[in-house]
């Protein structure tokens, strides 16, 4: 279509003076949206306070959203609220070239080598939490995920001073920072509140603990790798360093991306497979056999547990926790039919794609099987968007998937749950910025008995009688979405290669038959599936 025949995307009436929709959307934004798809498509424009904000849902629309440039689609701007947590000239603050340098620091941590290492740190967080419980009781799910999650968290991305010697100090400044995220922060974000004199406290605090901490370190020469260290040995493209003040910010972003997803998602699959029994048998069945054997849990172990994975991926489908994803249009953006002027805000919402029929078949059903390779419902990067998708997918996807597992997988080899209210009661809070499930949340444990399982080699067995014959193949790569996670160097070295900084060189595009395997495996443990394998050469 000729640029220009492209038309305005439709406005919803009713808008109220400077505050716009907020009154509908602030009861329930989910709701709001999906009302708004329902009445205008996907391409659908609403006042948010005096913004002009296009909502994109859908597959097409959401990769226009998710491919953009950020000289076309930028996330500062839309993120100002922010800048008072993570700090002047960091992250969102930051330059376009600045903050994609900045992010990519983060990488080295979240890389396949680092994680590998992380399992034991989870496992050891968890067992510490469960120690004292006794043979039964009761607990508020997501009180416990929330203070579970921030030790690992903690633990495993900035180190053991932050998780022993601060620990206690570190939740309430956390809790003092996430507590200042409110809808008037993203208009005001500096108004004399409280909440936001306390959120500047925690900051400058937090600050000041950094400096002693990287003091502290630098007479050290065994500082084991997490983010912490990894932005301390940093370099900016023009060698600087990052200052105290950045790396604090950065430490911010990485915990708010490590524990924000992992809270709310870890209550969720549990409450899920309770209010199912079919599916939490079959993962209770799949973990049995797994370590029958008294193996631990370990970075490989929790590759070989598709049903728990696919419970997850449908928890994501169903609640995710970010259902607002916000961009400043720079330059005029021409999405399907429609051109959304340079000025205006678009955003994406994964609450409301997950929802669509035409992608996701009984959108409301929880269904695990989605996620088979017979039926592959997340094959489409831009309808399952339960982290964002391309540029600017969440970097740490890897990491909050695995910890979730872990922590999963843990509890329920040593418990057995049930929920203490109705099923249908355990709804999403859709009053907070990131969604979680209503709070309190209650569910009562019992302690299992020794269970006997079929043991490792029937699933290992099984894994192996499932892969496909060899042949040959081609090696396609989608760089846009390659953040560097370097799981496929890890998995076929003699393919891929990762260098320091993250880039990705595809080694060889048609690789001989007998490395498919590797290919196959290079692509299913590709965190933002940028890899596909592609039969025939």
């Amino acid at each position: 279509m000729n640029k220009i025949n492209f038309k305005e995307p439709p406005k919803l009436s009713g808008a109220l003076p400077f505050i716009g929709h907020i009154p509908q959307f602030g009861k329930n934004p989910h709701e709001f949206m999906l009302k708004l798809r329902e009445q205008l498509g996907d391409v659908a424009q609403f006042k948010f306070f005096h913004l002009d904000m296009v909502l994109l849902t859908g597959a097409e629309a959401s990769e226009a959203f998710y491919r953009a440039a950020d000289e076309v689609l930028d996330q500062g701007p839309a993120y100002k609220m922010m800048t008072p947590i993570f700090g002047k000239g960091v992250v969102f603050d930051a330059p376009i070239k600045r903050k994609n340098e900045q992010l990519q620091m983060l990488m080295p941590a979240l890389r396949d080598k680092p994680m590998r290492t992380y399992s034991d740190l989870i496992v050891a967080e968890v067992e510490n939490m469960i120690k004292d419980w006794g043979d039964a009781g009761e607990i508020d799910l997501l009180g416990f995920s929330k203070e579970l999650t921030i030790y690992t968290s903690s633990h495993c991305l900035l180190g053991p001073e932050f998780r022993y010697e601060l620990s206690n100090e570190f939740v309430g400044i956390y809790h003092d920072l996430e507590q200042s995220i409110q809808p008037i922060a993203y208009i005001f974000p500096n108004l004399p509140l409280p909440l936001f004199r306390r959120r500047d406290k925690a900051r400058a605090r937090l600050e000041q603990m950094v400096i002693q901490i990287m003091q502290k370190r630098a007479g050290k020469l065994d500082n084991k790798a997490n983010v912490f260290q990894t932005l301390i040995d940093a370099n900016y493209e023009d060698g600087s360093k990052l200052s105290a003040h950045e790396i604090t910010g950065m430490l911010i972003a990485a915990v708010f991306a490590g524990h924000h997803t992992s809270s709310g998602t870890t209550a969720w699959v549990l409450l899920e497979l309770l209010r199912h029994p079919q599916h939490l048998q079959t993962v209770l069945e799949e973990i049995d056999a797994l370590f029958a054997d008294g193996a631990g849990v370990s970075f490989e172990s929790l590759r070989q547990v598709p049903k728990l994975e696919n419970v997850l991926k449908e928890v994501l489908r169903l609640h995710p926790p970010l259902i607002l994803l916000m961009r400043k249009v720079m330059k005029d953006f021409y999405v399907k039919d429609f051109l959304v002027k340079a000025g205006k805000f678009v955003c994406a919402a994964p609450s409301v794609t997950h929802r669509g029929a035409d992608l996701f078949p009984a959108p409301n059903q929880f269904d695990p099987d989605r996620y088979t390779p017979e039926r592959c419902e997340d094959k489409n990067l831009y309808g399952w968007q339960a982290f964002g998708g391309g540029r600017h997918k969440c970097s740490g996807n890897a990491f909050a998937l695995f910890q979730i597992k872990a922590i999963i997988s843990t509890l329920l080899r040593h418990f057995e749950f049930e929920l203490v209210n109705s099923p249908e009661s355990y709804q999403d809070d859709y009053q907070k910025m990131v969604v979680e499930p209503g709070s309190p949340c209650p569910v009562r444990y019992r302690r299992r008995a020794h269970t006997e399982g079929v043991g490792t080699g029937e699933v290992q067995a099984e894994a192996k009688q499932t892969a496909e014959p060899l042949g040959a193949f081609h090696v396609a790569v989608d760089f846009d979405l390659c953040k560097g996670h370097a799981n496929c160097m890890a998995e076929a070295p003699e393919i891929f290669h990762v260098d320091e900084k993250g880039s990705l060189t595809v080694l060889d595009h048609n690789p001989k038959a007998e490395l498919l395997g590797k290919a196959q495996a290079a692509e299913k443990f590709c965190p933002t599936g940028a890899i596909r394998i592609v039969s025939g050469g």
